[in-house]
């Protein structure tokens, strides 16, 4: 089946039934306990700088790990897996030396992601898909880095639109059914990828539906950079995203009334993917896979998700729990809304006539 075929399957699908993504991949990866040498491999073995903790770089060094990671969260029931390419950006890689090597990061993660995909495909008779992952990068561009220098800022909307591009047409070379913009704690940060992403498919004469996903950083109930979900929504609404929603930063429980506010105002598809719980005092997550996929089961009785997942914490047997959580159960519909202007600052502004 080609791209544009399982592109068809996947807005079909939508319509019919819940769609699953897959767990974290970096606790999949801390699992194998690699040390230094196991960053890098062959090819980087004499790279000046530290390389553990690249879990980008491990599609590379480690395309083995990296696939058998995307099988198991496929085998566990997951319809959507992402690309390992959350800090495959210049600005991210920059911290490691490696920029120069961002485009093969997301080109090769695309590769590794699509032969998973295609294996699990092969051998269960279904269609599976695979989203390109932009992360928000280790910058952001509304915040100062300075508390003595409210002003100041360590990149631009520019330079991320550039980093943003580049990545993104790896992700596309590489195989991506799709493109998801995720984990988005600053709205500015976010505007320059999908703008970026714009400029990706006009570059490379291919269009792939976009998934939006935002961060509620706190139980203040908005982003880092100060927004609420449904200002958030307004401020990306443009892109006309495939889907919008949250992931990471709060478990379920938590979550909830901020995924149940973009439920009722966007008229696209609301995906949730939240954290196994709040990390514990050693940085662990301890919220069981019975406990994550009760929360996400009752969301979709109650008709507030299309899309549903499993951030950081969860493994394959979250995401097979929250897959037999969701089955049976109708997606969200879409609700029609009137048409306004709709604006945003940190709150949302509505013109009615």
């Amino acid at each position: 089946m080609d791209r544009n075929a399982r592109i068809a399957a996947l807005k079909e699908i939508a319509t019919r039934r819940i769609l699953v993504l897959d767990g974290a991949m970096g606790t999949m990866i801390q699992a194998l306990k690699l040390d230094e040498d196991g960053y890098r491999g062959t090819r980087f073995k004499d790279h000046p700088s530290e390389l553990k903790g690249d879990n980008d770089l491990l599609n590379l060094t480690r395309p083995d790990a990296i696939q058998a990671i995307h099988e198991q969260y496929l085998e566990a029931g997951a319809d959507i897996v992402e690309t390992n390419t959350f800090n495959a950006t210049t600005v991210s890689q920059a911290d490691y030396g490696l920029e120069a090597i961002a485009r093969e990061l997301n080109a090769v993660g695309a590769e590794i992601a699509r032969k998973a995909a295609d294996v699990v495909a092969d051998r269960e008779e279904r269609v599976v898909f695979v989203a390109g992952g932009l992360g928000p990068t280790s910058k952001t561009a509304s915040i100062s880095p300075d508390v003595s220098d409210p002003g100041a800022r360590n990149t631009s909307f520019d330079e991320l639109r550039e980093t943003y591009r580049e990545a993104t047409l790896g992700l596309i070379e590489g195989g991506s059914d799709m493109i998801l913009v995720e984990t988005i704690f600053d709205t500015l940060n976010a505007k320059a990828a999908l703008f970026a992403v714009d400029e990706a498919f006009e570059q490379s004469g291919v269009r792939l539906p976009i998934l939006i996903s935002g961060t509620i950083t706190d139980k203040s109930g908005r982003t880092l950079s100060g927004q609420t979900p449904e200002a958030f929504w307004n401020s990306v609404s443009h892109a006309q995203p495939f889907s919008v929603g949250l992931n990471c930063a709060l478990g379920a429980k938590d979550l909830r009334e901020h995924v149940a506010e973009l439920s009722r105002v966007a008229d696209c598809l609301v995906s949730a993917y939240p954290n196994a719980g709040l990390p514990n005092e050693f940085g662990g997550y301890d919220e069981t896979p019975d406990e994550t996929a009760a929360h996400l089961g009752r969301w979709a009785e109650q008709g507030i998700v299309n899309l549903v997942g499993g951030c950081c914490g969860t493994t394959p047997d979250h995401i097979r729990a929250i897959a037999n959580a969701v089955r049976g159960a109708a997606p969200r519909e879409i609700p029609v809304r009137e048409r306004r202007l709709r604006l945003s600052g940190l709150e949302p502004f509505e013109v009615r006539a």
